[in-house]
């Protein structure tokens, strides 16, 4: 297998496991705070760092997946307002939205399985 592909799968999946770590804890506290917005940071990170190795390999020759591609990128698009909108419920101290930002939290983690999943299948072969 090839090191950038290992780099990139490594990325994604670190991206996955912060992702998951923010959404699920968040939801457990039962109030968003500032270790989630660094956990969905680091999600997101990942989750960019890992697609763009990924882009330059399709690049470098092999066949893009539309709908991979296209939900890979609302994926991205969709963590990174989550990520602000994070940062403005807590900078507002709204103490209700701050209780109830784990179900937008979940809906967005939801969608970003898409692509993760849609990747490993092509990845996969199938």
């Amino acid at each position: 297998m090839n090191t950038t592909l290992i780099l990139a799968i490594i990325t994604i999946t670190l991206a996955l496991i912060f992702y998951t770590i923010g959404v699920f804890s968040e939801r457990r506290s039962g109030e968003l705070n500032w270790k989630h917005v660094g956990l969905f940071a680091l999600g997101l990170i990942f989750d960019t760092t890992g697609t763009t190795i990924m882009s330059g390999l399709v690049t470098a020759g092999n066949a893009a997946n539309p709908l991979h591609q296209i939900t890979g990128m609302l994926a991205i698009l969709l963590m990174a307002f989550h990520l602000i909108w994070a940062i403005i419920v807590l900078l507002r101290k709204n103490e209700k939205a701050k209780a109830t930002f784990h179900k937008f939290s979940l809906v967005v983690w939801l969608f970003w399985l898409i692509p993760y999943v849609i990747g490993m299948l092509i990845g996969m072969g199938v």
